[in-house]
């Protein structure tokens, strides 16, 4: 029997439904995180229920990271091949990115008002995460600014596609400098939990509602990034094989 793959970012049907499965699997992880979270996990001993906010900040701030490693490689691979759905994904991707990051800024603030007794500390983490936002959104504007200038069609057009590519890319540099922020400079922020070898082991009721969080965060940001580029696809009125699109890019 022969194997049959799906391209979820098709406009079609199989594919919808492909799509929407991923929607309920995510939905069906995001309660189980919630009860596990919310009712079996202890609170922390030191922070009490506010601890319970690491279930929403980590999960958000984890597939922003991953939206953005998308970012870096579909403008890595549209620069290298010239393909306009590469294009396509690294702006859906940094779209997602941008809004899971002010979402993680927002639950640190609140997480940090109920701990530490302000909304915002001029620390290292939360600074860097704050340029992050600062620098994808920057990436988006130059997008918007292309399109105006060059009357283009965003994720259409390789006169917006390239330096957009570009800008993609060098944001990227930023994301290890946030997530190495509280290792290279003194920092209100805690450190890595469940990946720190020499920190105590996390409940393993904890542990498991935060993996719940992670995996329902994940899938449900995957559906978001390939619901948004069939969106994109079906405003520019792409064909259905992206081929016919390719064209060689000088990236000099």
């Amino acid at each position: 029997m022969q194997a049959s793959t799906v391209d979820l970012v098709a406009d079609t049907a199989r594919a919808a439904a492909a799509r929407r499965t991923m929607a309920w699997a995510a939905g069906g992880l995001a309660v189980a995180a919630t009860v596990a979270g919310g009712w079996l996990a202890p609170p922390d001993q030191l922070q009490g229920d506010a601890q319970r906010l690491m279930y929403l900040h980590v999960p958000a701030a984890w597939v922003a990271y991953a939206a953005f490693a998308v970012v870096l490689a579909a403008s890595g691979a549209y620069l290298m091949g010239g393909d306009l759905r590469w294009d396509r994904f690294a702006r859906a991707a940094a779209e997602l990115g941008v809004v899971l990051t002010a979402a993680a800024i927002a639950t640190g603030s609140l997480w940090g008002h109920l701990v530490w007794g302000t909304w915002w500390a001029w620390d290292p983490r939360l600074v860097s995460t704050a340029l992050l936002l600062l620098a994808y959104g920057g990436y988006l504007a130059v997008r918007r600014t292309l399109v105006e200038r060059t009357g283009a069609r965003d994720g259409g057009d390789h006169r917006v596609a390239k330096p957009a590519a570009v800008v993609g890319a060098a944001c990227s540099l930023l994301v290890p400098v946030v997530h190495f922020s509280v290792v290279w400079w003194r920092s209100l922020h805690q450190q890595a939990t469940m990946l720190a070898p020499h920190r105590p082991p996390m409940d393993p009721r904890m542990a498991t509602a935060l993996l719940l969080a992670v995996a329902a965060a994940t899938l449900a940001g995957s559906y978001v990034l390939l619901h948004r580029v069939v969106r994109l696809e079906r405003r520019l009125g792409v064909e259905p094989s992206p081929a016919a699109e390719r064209t060689p890019v000088d990236v000099g």
